[in-house]
């Protein structure tokens, strides 16, 4: 449980990041690179409006830029999230932010130049063969078209870019680096190893955790607040100049979803207080417990049964769990976890809590994990972020640039169905009732963790964006009083909270990337459909989801779901997932009561 620095780590536990850049020099010299792009790009000015030939090699030429600027933030932001205690890190992903921000100042023309070429132009592009690579981009592109600016303005907006990322740098510098959260005895207490307390058997272990990681953030509450105070009013600022009529409906306008889309999700979620009342109601009585404290509700739902592995035995397992997607799929992503080092597997200091998936389109499908081995989660986290970058890879694979990168609507499925699979894979292979109950009350936790305490967020942020837009001050008491009501609502009459409890309101990271969380919500409800649409289904049901994995960003996203086979506009995905959730709520209570 010691926590190593970065350059005591093996390399053999370390991604390989020379998939992007050989060396920091190569990276170096790529930055220079685009510098010279970037002192180049007025040049190309009026060329999108001179006729087709200087648009094709605008095209050309804007989407070599791309890949680069890509491939450079990729790295820098991948090195600073493995140690962002070293300085170098943070320069060079300072400089990156820097040449971004430089680059759109430059390109500050494009768009409004792009959508200035009359419909009829415009028409014939997107029929013409030779704009094949770009049409997906444009065809998307033209829908902005009322919420892009003057040239001028443009330019100013691109200047601002980078320090409107201030608010959420500082946040995951103060929590991830500066933050001392102490020790339990003769263990860390770190962002990454709170979730192993809170499973401890010993109840005063688990709340001494969670009492000594909250009074961290209380004694920094004020600026916690002010910080996301900060990132909501970056987004109403945004949304503003855009001409949006609200954050959310700039949120949701690039993935052509609907509003009313977020509010059924909320409100179905709501119709399903009383099974995941009753959830909370059996673990107080399995925990023989009067109330549930808020550090006890991740305590599973079956005691005396641990899961402990290695790292190598949950590639094996995770590999076994994904067999109905095919031979290709389950040896192109053992790969990635092993040999071709796609990893970074281990926590070391300065390193970002968590896990992520991390591609583009030069380069590998990069993962992070702060893997333990000690919990079944992180076999899950494993499972889901490997999903994250088998559709990169395959997206990759099948795209030209300009429509590989999928939404993050269309992420949160392939990260979530690849944990359904692994659930059926589990349980189908427990050897006793007690293994099968565990992996019930895993499923059961999982879709608390990820239906309803994501839309539990959802809710949140859409209340403090709607607050902040009517000119409500976001007043740390304002925060934590909201926040306070959303957590009795969502857990109920058995769970009983502590004073402080409500600020957890204040260390979400994902909050700083406004009306994300509710994709989460989204993702497990079309996981689950799809999930059993190929777990039940044949050959068709198989290649017509590796078909969405290959689609890439083809497709607006509930289009490309539709293809898959569920529709998610009309909110019954959500209704079943909540419906599943009671399924196997009784399945689980047969099982153990």
């Amino acid at each position: 449980m010691e926590i190593k620095k970065r350059a005591e780590v093996a390399k053999s536990d370390q991604w390989d990041l020379s998939s992007l850049f050989a060396s920091t020099q190569d990276w170096e010299k790529a930055l220079e690179r685009l510098g010279d792009y970037i002192k180049e790009a007025p040049s190309y000015k009026g060329k999108l409006t001179a006729g087709k030939q200087d648009f094709l090699d605008t095209f050309a030429w804007y989407e070599k830029v791309s890949i680069l600027a890509e491939a450079l933030a990729n790295w820098a932001m991948l090195n600073y999230s493995a140690d962002a205690s070293d300085s170098e890190n943070v320069r060079r992903y300072s400089l990156i932010s820097q040449a971004y921000s430089q680059l759109g100042a430059s390109l500050s023309f494009f768009d409004p130049e792009l959508l200035s070429i009359d419909d009829a132009t415009f028409d014939s592009y997107l029929k013409d063969n030779d704009f094949k690579p770009y049409w997906v981009y444009l065809a998307k592109e033209r829908r902005f078209k009322a919420h892009v600016l003057s040239e001028k303005e443009e330019r100013i907006l691109a200047l601002q870019s980078e320090s409107a990322q201030t608010s959420s740098l500082t946040f995951q510098d103060l929590t991830n680096v500066d933050f001392d959260f102490g020790r339990i005895g003769d263990k860390p207490l770190t962002q990454s190893t709170l979730a192993s307390f809170l499973i401890n058997e010993d109840r005063n272990i688990r709340k001494e955790a969670y009492d000594q990681f909250y009074h961290v953030f209380e004694s920094h509450q004020h600026t916690l607040a002010r910080l996301y105070e900060g990132s909501v009013k970056q987004d109403i600022f945004s949304c503003t100049v855009r001409g949006f009529s609200s954050c959310r409906a700039k949120a949701l306008y690039p993935d052509n979803v609907e509003e009313q889309v977020y509010d059924n999700l909320v409100e179905t979620v709501h119709s399903g207080f009383d099974s995941l009342h009753r959830f909370y109601g059996l673990k107080r009585r399995l925990l023989h417990v009067d109330k549930l404290g808020h550090w006890d509700v991740y305590m599973p739902l079956v005691r005396g049964v641990t899961y402990k592995t290695n790292y190598e035995d949950a590639v094996d397992t995770v590999c076994k769990a994904l067999t109905p997607l095919g031979d290709d799929y389950v040896r192109t992503i053992k790969q990635g976890l092993t040999n071709e080092h796609w990893v970074d597997r281990y926590e070391n200091k300065g390193k970002r809590s968590g896990a992520f998936s991390s591609g583009c389109f030069t380069g590998k499908p990069y993962i992070m994990l702060n893997f333990t081995g000690e919990t079944l989660g992180d076999l899950f986290t494993m499972i889901h972020e490997g999903g994250h970058s088998m559709h990169s890879f395959y997206s990759k694979k099948s795209n030209p640039y300009f429509q590989y990168d999928y939404t993050i609507f269309e992420a949160e499925v392939a990260s979530t169905f690849n944990e359904q699979l692994l659930s059926h894979y589990l349980f189908n292979t427990a050897q006793d009732k007690q293994m099968r109950a565990y992996i019930l009350g895993k499923q059961l936790d999982d879709i608390v963790a990820t239906l309803f305490r994501q839309t539990m967020f959802a809710e949140y942020e859409d209340q403090v964006h709607k607050a902040a837009e009517t000119g409500n001050p976001l007043t740390v008491d304002f925060l934590r009083e909201m926040y306070r009501k959303l957590l009795d609502s969502y857990f109920g009459p058995d769970v009983q909270f502590e004073s402080f409890s409500d600020l957890e309101g204040l260390r979400i990271p994902h909050f700083y990337n406004a009306y994300y969380v509710y994709k989460y919500a989204t993702g497990i409800s079309a996981a689950i459909a799809l999930s059993q649409r190929v777990l039940n289904g044949g050959e068709k049901e198989k290649q017509e989801y590796l078909s969405f994995l290959h689609s890439g960003g083809s497709h607006f996203p509930m289009d490309s779901l539709r293809l898959a086979g569920v529709d998610m506009s009309k909110g019954e995905a959500v209704k079943s997932a909540i419906q599943q959730f009671t399924n196997l709520l009784n399945k689980f209570e047969a099982l153990v009561l």
